[in-house]
């Protein structure tokens, strides 16, 4: 120890200082990691390093934002929320929004008038899942749906298409969406064009312009339980969820407590 000390040029007591602090130190990132893995579990495991970092602050903890960032990389401590998606702008493949013909009239005065369709995403095991669907704002019913492992055009044009192969369709067909890439694309609005409908599109940012098909996503979720292993079994609750419950059996308030189906039935008859 005194050899050591004399070949770094430095004193006993300087030494034990710094060996104490550091395994002070230690224990402090010890103590900090089991808080945070506490916190992190407590939220689901949906908080990020900032949450965290605020959450241990108001317990007194003090360390930096950094150090608990780092931390949670570490230990592979993700949030399991995505970031929320941002539309992309100025690519060769996506043209500017379509004006808004819905301006926010849900309520048409028969099936097949107008088309409401949006994207959200699920969380599995395994990771994500994209679910697209397109709903008849008449009965609220939906025509079609599809998921996939990646949120592209393909996935939206799949639930268009299955509610076409669904519906009898007549020309001039309002079909509403949100501006996101997939909806702007080309090859979209060249499906939409072969079907002879007319789109519309919310304003930038406004969620309220799509306001049926975003309850339906908030509905959906909320009868969730618990957390998917695997992609395949978020399917099949999906198709079990859609097709079998929501547009066959649930009483859906706005339409005077009946199921889609039912009332769409019973209302063009």
């Amino acid at each position: 120890m005194v050899l050591c000390c004399k070949v770094l040029g430095v004193s006993k007591s300087g030494y034990y200082k710094w060996s104490r602090n550091r395994n002070n130190n230690s224990v402090k990132k010890s103590e900090i990691l089991n808080r945070i893995r506490e916190i992190y579990l407590l939220s689901g495991r949906t908080y990020g390093s900032p949450r965290v970092h605020a959450a241990l602050k108001i317990e007194g903890f003090k360390c930096s934002r950094w150090l608990v960032e780092k931390l949670m990389r570490e230990n592979k401590l993700f949030s399991r929320i995505k970031r929320k998606f941002r539309k992309s702008r100025g690519t060769n493949d996506v043209n500017h929004g379509s004006p808004n013909l819905l301006n926010r009239d849900f309520n048409p005065q028969s099936p097949n008038k107008i088309w409401a369709s949006d994207v959200t995403f699920l969380w599995t095991k395994e990771g994500w899942i994209y679910l697209s669907v397109t709903l008849d704002l008449y009965s609220r019913a939906v025509v079609g749906w599809h998921m996939k492992e990646r949120l592209d055009t393909d996935l939206t044009i799949q639930s268009l298409q299955i509610g076409l192969n669904n519906r009898n369709v007549e020309a001039g067909m309002i079909h509403h969406s949100d501006q996101g890439k997939e909806y702007k694309s080309h090859e979209f609005r060249k499906e939409l064009s072969k079907a002879n409908l007319i789109q519309s599109m919310s304003r930038k940012g406004n969620c309220w312009d799509n306001a049926v098909v975003e309850s339906f996503f908030h509905t959906l979720k909320s009868e969730m339980e618990g957390v998917f292993t695997t992609r395949e079994e978020a399917k099949t609750w999906c198709f079990n969820w859609i097709e079998v419950y929501y547009n066959r059996q649930r009483l859906h308030s706005t339409l005077g407590y009946k199921p889609p189906l039912m009332y769409e039935k019973q209302m063009v008859a």
